[in-house]
């Protein structure tokens, strides 16, 4: 059975990092003790040891170790090994591009559907969605596919910003950018709030935390989703 966490942000505002969601990551790691860390989508100025280092610096709070894929030789032997699998955030294209590098993205989808418990940040989110389309980053690589894990059956743009009426500023916002999305695509797309996340089991999908999401469909008004809201009905979307 599936088992994801997949949030919109690793760090909240005046927080430490993945401090917001260290009770939901014991409930959600409880049978767990050593996390892999997939770092490929790296922050920029930051190594793979560095950023491992960091995650593993956050899950000592709730007694996990953590190990990075990248000192395995056999990458794919260790995801089918792993006891748990957490993807950071960084760049939506370099992590892309290197589980394709690696021949990833199909044994991550397999572990994952086979009940591998997950955590997915930014653009660990990003992929858990059907491609990563509507991510924010920018392509400073070129993937072999925008195409990633579908394990939930819609887009995810992490990270969701409302338009300020406060800021003096004519451009595309945010929704802008995603409705354009939508002339040429069916996919729905949730747009997530910093502080939200998704529970997912089986194929059960809810939004918690305590904000709102915006749900974006084809030729439809957006919508706000309540917290506790299940998106399974996304499925048939």
């Amino acid at each position: 059975m599936k088992n994801l966490i997949i949030a919109s942000t690793s760090t909240l505002f005046g927080e430490e990092y993945l401090e917001y969601l260290l009770p939901e990551l014991a409930h959600h790691f409880a049978n767990v003790s050593v996390v892999t860390f997939i770092p490929f989508a790296r922050p920029s100025g930051i190594s793979h040891n560095e950023y491992t280092q960091k995650v593993a610096h956050a899950l000592k709070k709730i007694n996990k170790k953590v190990i990075g894929l990248h000192e395995f030789e056999d990458k794919q032997k260790a995801l089918y090994e792993a006891e748990a699998i957490f993807v950071g955030g960084g760049n939506t294209f370099v992590l892309v591009n290197d589980l394709y590098s690696y021949n990833l993205m199909d044994t991550l989808k397999e572990v994952i559907e086979n009940g591998t418990p997950y955590l997915g940040c930014s653009a660990g989110s990003n992929i858990t969605g059907v491609s990563i389309k509507t991510t924010n980053d920018m392509p400073i690589v070129y993937p072999p596919s925008f195409e990633t894990l579908g394990v939930v059956p819609f887009n995810i743009n992490p990270h969701y910003l409302d338009p300020n009426p406060d800021l003096k500023h004519n451009g595309e916002t945010r929704e802008t950018r995603i409705q354009e999305f939508l002339v040429y695509n069916k996919q729905p797309v949730l747009g997530l709030r910093e502080g939200s996340w998704l529970d997912v089991k089986g194929n059960h999908i809810v939004l918690k935390g305590n904000l709102t999401a915006r749900l974006f469909l084809q030729n439809k008004e957006p919508q706000e989703l309540e917290p506790f809201t299940e998106l399974n009905f996304l499925a048939s979307c």
